[in-house]
C-alpha cells in the first residue's frame, strides 16, 4: 500500500489559470512580458546597488536585497506558469510540487522579515539620525539579513516537514497554477483538517507579527515627526510612503490567502498571481519612480555609457 501511494504522488497536475485553451495562448505574451520586467526590474536595482558608490547606504543594501529576493520569489512559480500556458497536460513531478512549496515559503518568508528590517531602518533614519551612521553600520546590516533569511528558511522547513509525508492516494489535481500548502494537503488521502490548522498557524505567527511590528513602526514614524515638526508628517509621509505601499501589497494577498481564507477559486488564483507574479514587478517600479537617489543613480549610469561610446 506504502508503494502504491508514492507512486500516485509522484506527479501533480495543475489545473491552471482557466480551461480555455484560447484564453491561455492569449495570456502567455502578457505573463512572460511580466516576468521579463520583473527579472530586468530587479536585478537591476541590485546592478544599481554595486556599481553605483552614491547608493552604498543601509536603505539601499535592504532595497538591494529586497529586490533579490522578490526575482528569486516571482522565479518559483512564474516560468512554470508561462510554459504550462502551451501544454494541455499541465503536471509537475512530487520533487518539483515540494520544491516549489519550500521556495515560496522560503522567499515570502523572508521577504515579511526583510520588510521589519526596513522599517526598523527608517526608524533610525527618521528618529534617530544622529546615530543613524553607529547603529546601522555594515556589520549590523549584514546580520540583519542573514537573519531575515535564517528566518525564511526555518519557516519554510516547518511548513515543508508538515506535509512531505502526507499519503496522496487519490486525486492529483491541484486547483491552481503552483503547489500552494493549503490545496495539496486538500489531495491527502486522511483527515487533514488539524494539519491544516497548525500549517495556518505557522504562517499565521509569522505573518500577523510582521504585520504588527510593520503597522507599530510606520505609526510611530509618522506620529513622532509630526510632534516634532510643523511639516514633518509629510516629509515622514514622503520617505516612508514607497515603504508603506509595498507592505500593504505584499501583506495584503497573505492575509487573504493564509490567515482569512475566501474560499472563491478565482479570488485565490487572482491573488496568488497578485502576490507571485505582480507584487515583484511593482516593487522595484514603486522605488524607482519615488526614489530620487535610484533616478540619479540611473541617470550616471545612462550618462557613463553614452561616455563610454563616444570614447569608443
Amino acid at each position: 500500500m506504502e508503494e502504491a501511494n508514492q507512486s500516485m504522488a509522484s506527479e501533480f497536475i495543475f489545473r491552471g489559470l482557466c480551461d480555455s485553451r484560447k484564453l491561455q495562448t492569449f495570456l502567455l505574451l502578457p505573463f512572460s512580458t511580466l516576468y521579463l520586467m520583473t527579472v530586468v526590474g530587479n536585478l537591476f536595482v541590485v546592478l544599481l546597488f554595486i556599481t553605483d558608490p552614491h547608493l552604498h547606504s543601509p536603505m539601499y543594501f535592504l532595497l538591494a536585497n529586497l529586490s533579490f529576493v522578490d526575482f528569486c520569489l516571482s522565479s518559483v512559480t512564474t516560468p512554470k506558469l508561462t510554459t504550462d500556458f502551451l501544454k494541455d497536460n499541465k503536471t509537475i513531478s512530487f520533487g518539483g510540487c515540494m520544491t516549489q512549496i519550500f521556495g515560496v515559503h522560503f522567499f515570502a518568508g523572508g521577504e515579511m522579515v526583510l520588510l521589519v528590517t526596513m522599517a526598523y531602518d527608517r526608524y533610525v533614519a527618521i528618529c534617530k539620525p544622529l546615530h543613524y551612521s553607529s547603529i546601522m553600520d555594515r556589520q549590523k546590516c549584514i546580520w540583519l539579513v542573514l537573519i531575515s533569511w535564517t528566518i525564511g528558511f526555518v519557516h519554510a522547513m516547518s511548513q515543508l516537514a508538515m506535509i512531505l509525508d502526507l499519503p496522496f492516494c487519490g486525486s492529483r489535481i491541484v486547483d491552481s497554477f503552483f503547489c500552494d500548502i493549503p490545496l495539496v494537503i486538500k489531495l491527502a488521502c486522511m483527515d487533514t483538517h488539524t494539519l491544516g490548522m497548525l500549517i495556518n498557524a505557522d504562517s499565521g505567527i509569522l505573518a500577523t507579527t510582521c504585520f504588527i511590528l510593520l503597522l507599530m513602526s510606520y505609526t510611530y514614524i509618522l506620529l513622532k515627526v509630526r510632534l516634532n515638526s510643523k511639516d514633518g508628517a509629510s516629509k515622514a509621509l514622503s520617505t516612508c510612503t514607497s515603504h508603506i505601499t509595498v507592505v500593504l501589497l505584499f501583506f495584503g494577498p497573505c492575509i487573504f490567502i493564509y490567515l482569512w481564507p475566501l474560499n472563491i477559486t478565482w479570488m485565490d488564483k487572482f491573488l496568488a498571481v497578485f502576490y507571485t507574479v505582480i507584487t515583484p514587478l511593482l516593487n522595484p517600479a514603486i522605488y524607482t519612480l519615488r526614489n530620487k537617489d535610484i533616478r540619479n543613480a540611473i541617470k550616471r549610469l545612462i550618462n557613463q555609457h553614452m561616455d563610454s561610446q563616444d570614447n569608443f
